[in-house]
């Protein structure tokens, strides 16, 4: 088996947690730890990823401290119009509007705790 799950270090886990359920309907699959002091593997739908406490001490930088990010995400959705839109209303900062480009149909949001996502779907037979 293979599978990639980002881990996304942030200054308010909680808070982040929030956003990604009223985002992206995310659910928590697994938490530990209490208050801030957590790591949780957070799903939207077969996507995974984890949330947890950014730590400088230990090079684990959140975008806001740093000016920015160092990646991007990819979310596949089956309705990128929708989802972007509810990231929007949650809090997010779209960053370039749904659009077809590239054969997909994608938008580009920073999520509050500065992380940067696109949200998309292929519109044709996906590899090319």
């Amino acid at each position: 088996m293979s599978d990639i799950q980002p881990e996304l270090w942030v200054e308010h886990p909680s808070e982040a947690i929030a956003f990604y359920q009223a985002a992206f309907g995310a659910v928590v699959a697994h938490r530990v730890g209490d208050g801030e002091d957590i790591v949780a593997q957070l799903a939207v739908r077969n996507a995974r990823f984890w949330i947890a406490n950014a730590d400088p001490e230990n090079q684990r930088f959140n975008p806001t401290a740093i000016g920015g990010g160092t990646s991007r995400t990819l979310l596949i959705v089956d309705d990128p119009d929708a989802v972007v839109q509810a990231a929007s209303t949650a809090g997010a900062t779209i960053t370039s509007p749904v659009s077809d480009e590239h054969g997909w149909r994608l938008g580009r949001i920073t999520a509050p705790c500065g992380h940067r996502w696109e949200i998309g779907k292929p519109t044709g037979p996906w590899p090319p």
